[in-house]
C-alpha cells in the first residue's frame, strides 16, 4: 500500500542540526559515559544492552537535558551524567516494551529479545536501571533524583496502564494520552527539567522546561502513532502496521472507531480485540482511517501540543539554544517517512 499521509522530509532548518553542533561535545562525554557504564564481567549484560544503544536511536531525550542545561547556562559537569542516565531510562524502557508487546524488530535490527530471550531483556533492562539510578546520586542533586526517579515509576505506571486497555476498542481518547502522558512524555519531560535545576533556577524555568519536554513528548507519539500507519519500514524501524497487527490501541485507532458506523466497529473488534486478521485487514483499516480523517487528525493533535512545547520556552530570552529546542519541535512534528 501507498503513503497515506504526506509527511514533510524535514529540511536542515526543521531538523535537529543545530541541536547535535551545539551539544557535539558534551554528547561525545555522555557516549562515552554510557560505554564505561554498560561494562560489567556478565558478558551478556554488554552485548544485550550494546546491541540497542548502539543501533542508531537519535538520543533525542540525553541531548534534550544537554540543552536545557545550556538553555539555563549551567557550566558544571553534572548534566553529563544525569543525561547519560536519561539514556539508559529510555534503554530499559524499550528492553522491557519489547518483551510486554512480543516485538520482533526495533530499530531495523532484531529486538534483543529474538536474540538472546526475554528473561535477558528484562533483567539487562534492570541493571541499565540500576546504573542510571547509581549516575543520579552521584551527580548529588537530590531534586534532579526526586524528578526522574518520579519520572520512572510514572513510566511504569503507563505501561501497566496500556496493558490493562490493551485491545479495547472502546478507549476514550482521554484514557489514551493519560498512558502517552506517562508511558513517553513522562520521561521527556524529566529530561528537560534537570537541566534548569542543575543550574538552579528559579521554579518557573523548571516548569516551563518541564512544560516543553512533556508536551514535545506527547508530540512525538502522536507523530509515531501516524507513521506506523502512514510511514515507511525503512525510517521506522519496524514494519508498517505493526500496531494493528499487535492490536495496540493508539489515537488513529480511537479516532476511527468513534466516528464508525457498526460495520467499521464491528471490523476493528475482529482485528484488533480478537486478533482475527485476515488478508487485506491492513488495507481496510488505512482505508477507514482515510475516510474518517484519523491520521490526518493525529497529526493536527501533535501540532498543538508542538505549539504547546514552544509557547512554554517563551519565558526564555532568544538564543542558540532557544532556537535549536524550537527546531527539535518542528522536527518531530514533521519527521520523514
Amino acid at each position: 500500500m501507498g503513503v497515506v499521509v504526506p509527511f514533510e522530509e524535514a529540511s536542515p532548518e526543521t531538523g535537529v542540526e543545530r541541536l547535535v553542533a551545539l551539544v557535539a561535545s558534551d554528547m561525545e562525554r555522555v557516549n562515552q559515559t554510557i560505554l564505561t557504564r554498560t561494562g560489567s564481567d556478565v558478558t551478556m549484560i554488554p552485548e544485550v544492552a550494546n546491541h540497542l544503544i548502539s543501533s542508531g536511536g537519535k538520543r533525542l531525550r540525553p541531548m534534550l537535558t544537554l540543552a536545557t542545561a545550556g538553555l539555563c547556562d549551567y557550566r558544571a559537569e553534572g548534566h553529563i551524567k544525569l543525561a547519560a542516565a536519561v539514556e539508559f531510562m529510555h534503554t530499559a524502557t524499550l528492553l522491557h516494551d519489547d518483551v510486554v508487546d512480543e516485538s520482533d524488530m526495533r530499530r531495523g535490527k532484531l529486538a534483543a529479545r529474538m536474540l538472546w530471550g526475554n528473561e535477558a531483556s528484562v533483567l539487562v533492562g534492570d541493571f541499565l536501571l540500576g546504573q542510571a539510578f547509581k549516575m543520579m546520586v552521584e551527580v548529588g542533586s537530590l531534586p534532579s533524583l526526586d524528578v526522574l526517579s518520579t519520572a520512572a515509576a510514572v513510566i511504569a505506571e503507563g505501561e501497566v496502564m496500556q496493558l490493562s486497555a490493551a485491545k479495547d476498542t472502546e478507549t476514550t481518547e482521554d484514557a489514551y494520552l493519560a498512558v502517552i502522558r506517562a508511558k513517553t512524555a513522562a520521561l521527556f519531560g524529566a529530561a528537560c527539567e534537570v537541566g534548569p535545576i542543575l543550574a538552579a533556577r528559579p521554579k518557573a524555568e523548571q516548569a516551563a522546561c518541564r512544560s516543553y519536554g512533556v508536551n514535545l513528548g506527547i508530540a512525538f507519539q502522536l507523530i509515531d502513532d501516524a507513521l506506523d500507519y502512514g510511514g515507511s519500514a525503512a525510517k521506522l524501524g519496524k514494519n508498517v502496521g505493526d500496531d494493528f497487527r499487535e492490536g495496540k490501541i493508539t489515537l488513529p485507532i480511537v479516532l476511527s472507531f468513534r466516528r464508525g458506523n457498526d460495520a467499521e466497529r464491528e471490523f476493528w473488534r475482529r482485528t484488533l480485540e480478537r486478533g482475527e486478521i485476515a488478508e487485506g485487514d491492513l488495507e481496510t483499516a488505512l482505508a477507514t482511517m482515510r475516510r474518517h480523517r484519523a491520521l490526518e487528525d493525529t497529526i493536527e493533535r501533535a501540532r498543538h501540543y508542538g505549539a504547546m512545547a514552544r509557547d512554554a520556552l517563551e519565558l526564555f530570552p532568544a538564543s542558540n539554544w532557544k532556537r535549536a529546542l524550537f527546531d527539535v519541535v518542528e522536527f518531530c512534528v514533521s519527521r520523514a517517512h
